[in-house]
């Protein structure tokens, strides 16, 4: 029988359908061609490869050789703002009132990291030195941004595969900073709050203590990383990646913190690769919003730092979203967490 599980985080509920699910190669007929990860083998123009740094806007932060020159040759990882920005960084927000509507112009930044120099190269396979200057990007670019008090929330995700949004083959993440909070966020931080101020404990931290002490839907961890498919999770085989001790903020994370939660980041993404045969995902980071912006309401963030647990998910994209979903916000999943973990947990990585 189908059964309904709440979700304490996003306060939503999802429908647990299991005998609507599918064995992890069953996906391969469940989704259209649009779905499936394009590996390119043609000589289309790549304006992320390495050379062509002039076709991008000029790099705002890279790991190269020293003394390598910028925009140039010689790089393991680019940013560089996006050419075609959902935002833009020049100007002032001059929020204002229209009858009963507001509006405000759309300031913010918009970046690409580029991964990897290679177009074929994957984030689940690099080298771990290599991958790690990946996920310190995130880091470093960070720090930048929330120096810019305009910017309220930095939200860092990666498109894999078409069918997941990505439309260009190279490996790339990108960075949006955003003059609000988005919704989903901002849910998630109220009901962070909430649980606080009613058991002056972190939710994150009681989640992982519960997702310990039952083991059931943990898929990987390492000493400080923890990876487990949520108990109310919205998409077959929907991953959440955390830190086992209580941070909440990504910017704080140290370099041995980064190194740890690449090596479990990247075991995960391999799972996925070896299980569900290199699906689309889209990884989303969701880390503290900027405290130092400008808020009307000083003592809004005056928990966060106890409240707050920074988080990874990853979510491939196996199936559709349809007039149900849209119209009710309650997801239907085909597949027992449980039973995710368990498969996932199974695949032997080489």
């Amino acid at each position: 029988m189908p059964e309904m599980r709440h979700d304490p985080v996003q306060k939503r509920w999802v429908v647990i359908a299991s005998e609507r699910g599918f064995r992890p190669m069953d996906y391969e007929t469940a989704r259209n061609s649009k779905s499936e990860v394009k590996v390119s083998s043609t000589p289309e123009f790549d304006p992320f490869a390495e050379g062509n740094e002039s076709s991008t806007p000029p790099e705002v932060y890279a790991v190269r050789t020293v003394g390598i020159k910028p925009d140039s040759p010689g790089w393991k990882v680019r940013v560089v703002p996006n050419k075609y920005p959902a935002l833009r960084i020049e100007g002032n927000l001059n929020r204002e009132g229209v009858g009963l509507y507001d509006r405000m112009n759309g300031i913010g930044a918009h970046e690409v990291v580029i991964e990897a120099p290679d177009r074929d190269a994957d984030l689940a396979f690099l080298p771990p030195n290599h991958a790690f200057e990946v996920v310190k990007a995130y880091r470093e670019r960070l720090i930048d941004l929330m120096k810019d008090k305009r910017f309220r929330y930095i939200l860092v995700y990666r498109n894999h595969g078409e069918f997941a949004g990505s439309t260009i083959v190279h490996p790339h993440s990108q960075i949006t900073a955003l003059p609000v909070t988005p919704l989903i966020i901002a849910k998630e931080l109220e009901s962070a709050k909430q649980h606080y101020y009613a058991k002056e404990r972190c939710l994150f931290c009681d989640i992982i203590a519960q997702e310990v002490r039952e083991n059931r839907r943990i898929v990987a961890q390492n000493e400080r990383f923890l990876a487990f498919t949520p108990f109310a999770s919205r998409f077959p085989y929907e991953i959440c990646l955390l830190p086992k001790s209580h941070q909440h903020d990504y910017r704080k994370t140290t370099d041995d913190d980064l190194k740890q939660f690449v090596n479990m980041l990247q075991d995960i993404l391999q799972r996925l690769y070896a299980g569900l045969q290199n699906p689309p995902y889209n990884m989303v980071l969701h880390t503290s919003p900027n405290t130092e912006s400008f808020t009307p309401r000083p003592t809004h963030w005056s928990t966060i730092q106890n409240d707050w647990h920074w988080h990874l998910e990853i979510i491939p994209r196996l199936n559709n979203v349809a007039g149900f979903e849209w119209g009710s916000g309650i997801f239907i999943n085909p597949m027992r967490p449980e039973q995710a973990a368990e498969l996932l947990r199974g695949i032997v990585l080489e």
